[in-house]
């Protein structure tokens, strides 16, 4: 088996603590890819969500780019680190689940 190199892009909008959020994404998404071969990168996007009802609000959007289809998480929290951290443990989640129903082809649709 032939390692991929993994990426991450990465865009904080608005958020003083872009570093330490990029390094915890890079980190988590490249702990689930670890000796893995069926992702291959990832895109995270932390906005804030500037309207008069939700003055102090953060957005995140977690793409995970896993073979054969892609998965999506978005969070918003009062903080882009808690934004960011809803979204990553969503990814994490729907990721582990997909791993292991490849596992069981009995249960899958696709075949």
């Amino acid at each position: 088996m032939v390692a991929t190199e993994f990426y991450v892009e990465f865009r904080a909008e608005g958020s003083p603590d872009e570093a330490d959020l990029r390094e915890e994404a890079e980190r988590r998404l490249g702990a689930l890819a670890d000796k893995r071969d069926d992702m291959i990168g990832a895109s995270v996007v932390i906005e804030r969500m500037e309207r008069a009802e939700t003055p102090h609000r953060f957005r995140a959007r977690v793409v995970a780019y896993v073979r054969p289809d892609n998965i999506a998480a978005t969070e918003q929290a009062e903080s882009a680190r808690g934004a960011l951290k809803g979204a990553l443990r969503a990814i994490e989640r729907q990721v582990r689940e997909k791993r292991i129903k490849l596992g069981r082809p009995w249960e899958r649709e696709d075949l």
